[in-house]
């Protein structure tokens, strides 16, 4: 099935009952020792490992959480590439997305109150391929950056709740 299809399938869907639009994922993560975590994508049934590197304690077995952040960010910037460039009819050979990130862990570990723990400053570069003209290339830059739900995350405050149980 062509990503168009996927596209009008879902616009169908969306038409015949506006309810089907909203979708939920849920993910489990449980600790092993260490820093190490079990994540397991509950619906889709997926599982990885998170850790940490020895300099943050962790044994250097998978990606931190940081990274995957990043990570997510990106393949969602390549994902919304294909999706947007197929919705438009742009011709798009590959799509490579670097993502850069930093960090002080100052805010982390609590040693200045006045550092964010999270991220200071995150950079996209995106390398695309294909035929189209740089103005249709920007054109699609403009679209993903108005629609990548992860990019969305990073640049919006998000209602998060948290339950102690």
């Amino acid at each position: 099935m062509s990503l168009t299809d996927v596209i009008e399938g879902t616009r169908k869907a969306v038409d015949a009952d506006p309810h089907n639009a909203a979708v939920s994922f849920s993910v489990a993560n449980t600790l092993k020792p260490g820093t190490k975590t079990e994540v397991h994508v509950q619906v889709r049934d997926h599982s990885f490992t998170v850790d940490e590197p020895p300099a943050l304690g962790g044994t250097d077995q998978a990606a931190n959480p940081v990274e995957y952040a990043l990570a997510a960010l990106g393949s969602c910037q390549v994902v919304t590439y294909q999706f947007w460039a197929a919705k438009r009819g742009i011709p798009l050979d590959s799509v490579k997305v670097t993502v850069d990130g930093d960090l002080d862990l100052h805010g982390f570990f609590g040693f200045s109150f006045n550092t964010r723990p999270g991220f200071g400053d995150v950079r996209i570069s995106v390398e695309l391929e294909g035929p189209a003209s740089r103005e249709r290339y920007e054109d699609l830059k403009r679209e993903v950056d108005e629609h990548c739900p992860v990019l969305d995350l990073f640049r919006n405050e998000t209602p998060v709740s948290t339950k102690l149980t």
